[in-house]
């Protein structure tokens, strides 16, 4: 598959490899951050492709911890979602009670 779309400011180049299931993705960098991102791949004997994977896979984590504590804090403020919890916390002590 390639996609490659001239009529945005960001174009991409994406060659998918079936049998490893992997992409590539090609894209556009500012210039310092490019830089950064050369010295720090440099830094860690890392190549530059392995440390952006790394990178993006522990934002996407922190984004997904950061929806769950949102669905926590939203649950905290709903009457509903506390008695069902404070009826199995009940239920859960009974259970340990035994």
């Amino acid at each position: 598959m390639i996609i490659n779309d001239l009529s945005c400011k960001w174009c991409c180049l994406i060659f998918v490899n079936y049998k490893y299931k992997m992409a590539t993705f090609t894209s556009t960098l500012p210039d310092s951050l490019l830089e950064k991102l050369s010295e720090k791949a440099k830094a860690l004997s890392l190549p530059k492709n392995k440390l952006i994977e790394t990178a993006v896979r522990l934002y996407l984590e922190h984004l997904e911890k950061a929806e769950y504590i949102k669905s926590y804090s939203q649950a905290s403020d709903d009457k509903d979602i506390l008695a069902i919890a404070e009826e199995g916390m009940a239920d859960y002590l009974r259970q340990l009670e035994k």
